[in-house]
C-alpha cells in the first residue's frame, strides 16, 4: 500500500510537522504517514537530495513523497510534481528534484495548479498545496487533475567528481556529513573502479591526511575481531550503501567522527591519486 512520506527543514520543536500530519489525516483518516527527516539544515537542498534519494526506494511503489525544504509560500515560486521511478515527489520548484534525479529521467513532470490561487493571501505551501495534492494521488487520482505538464522546472547542478588524466587523480568533494560524523564524497565506486583499472596503487588524500585502502563495509576494516577495540578511533575509507566514497572514524560518534577529527566540511576537496 502506498504511503505519504514527509521530509522538511522544519525541525521538531515547532508546530509545523504536526500541522502537516493533521492536514493529511483530516482529508484521509487512514493515511499512512512516515517521516524521512525533519532535521534538514535550513534550505539545504543538496543534503535533502542525498537523504531522499537514498530513502525513497525502500517505500512501496506509488508512494508520495512531500519535500518541504525551502518551501515557504511565494506567488513567484511554482509547486511541482515529479513522477519518477514508480513514485511521486512533490516540492517547490527550487531544483531539489533535479538534484535527486540527476541520473534518472522522470516519467512526467507537472506544475501543480491545485489551490495555486492564493496570490498574496496567507498560505502554507505544504498544507494548502502539497497535502491535498498528495491525498489526491493516494486516493488513486491522476496527476493531470491537479496539474499540467511542465517542461522547464528549475535545474541545479549536482557536483560531479572529475578525473585529471595528466595528474593521475580523481578530484571530488565532500557532499554530505551524516549523524555519525562520517564524511561522504561525490566519488562513486563505479567511477573509482573505472580509473583504477589502469593503475596498481592509489592514495586517498584530504587535508594533510591520507588513506591507502578502501573497504566495502566498515566491518571489513577489522582484521582480528578478538582485538576489535584496537580499531576504534582509526580512520577508514569505505564505499557506503550509496556506493560513494566515505571517510570515517571506526566506531565514532558525531562528537568525535570524521567531520571533527579530519576537520572536513561540505565542499572541501577529496583526492584519489593513482600510481603505476
Amino acid at each position: 500500500m502506498p504511503v505519504i512520506t514527509l521530509t522538511s527543514d522544519f525541525g521538531l520543536v515547532d508546530y509545523r510537522v504536526s500541522s502537516i500530519k493533521g492536514s493529511i489525516l483530516s482529508q484521509k483518516r487512514d493515511a499512512i504517514i512516515v517521516d524521512i527527516s525533519h532535521e534538514i539544515e535550513a534550505y539545504n537542498l543538496l543534503q535533502t537530495a542525498y537523504i531522499v534519494r537514498n530513502a525513497y526506494k525502500y517505500f512501496p511503489a506509488g508512494s508520495i513523497h512531500i519535500i518541504s525544504v525551502d518551501s515557504f509560500y511565494s506567488k513567484h515560486v511554482k509547486s511541482v510534481l515529479y513522477k519518477a521511478d514508480g513514485h511521486y515527489f512533490i516540492s517547490a520548484d527550487n531544483g531539489v528534484l533535479d538534484l535527486i534525479f540527476f541520473d534518472i529521467k522522470p516519467e512526467a513532470i507537472y506544475e501543480i495548479t491545485l489551490n495555486n490561487r492564493f496570490d498574496d493571501q496567507v498560505c502554507s505551501t505544504t498544507n494548502d498545496i502539497f497535502v491535498p495534492s498528495a491525498v489526491h494521488l493516494l486516493n488513486g487520482g491522476v496527476p493531470e487533475v491537479i496539474g499540467r505538464k511542465f517542461k522547464h522546472p528549475k535545474q541545479m547542478s549536482f557536483p560531479r567528481a572529475v578525473h585529471s588524466e595528466s595528474e593521475k587523480m580523481i578530484i571530488g568533494e565532500v557532499m554530505y556529513i551524516d549523524n555519525y560524523g562520517n564524511v561522504v564524497s561525490n566519488i562513486s565506486k563505479k567511477f573509482f573502479e573505472k580509473i583504477r583499472l589502469n593503475h596498481s596503487n592509489f592514495l586517498i588524500r584530504f587535508r594533510n591526511l591520507a588513506l591507502s585502502s578502501v573497504y566495502n563495509r566498515h566491518t571489513d576494516f577489522v582484521k582480528d575481531w578478538s582485538e576489535e577495540r584496537e580499531y576504534h578511533g582509526k580512520g577508514v575509507a569505505v564505499f557506503n550503501e550509496s556506493e560513494l566514497l566515505e571517510l570515517s572514524i571506526y566506531k565514532s560518534s558525531k562528537a568525535n567522527g570524521a567531520k571533527t577529527l579530519f576537520g572536513l566540511k561540505v565542499g572541501e576537496k577529496v583526492y584519489v591519486e593513482f600510481f603505476d
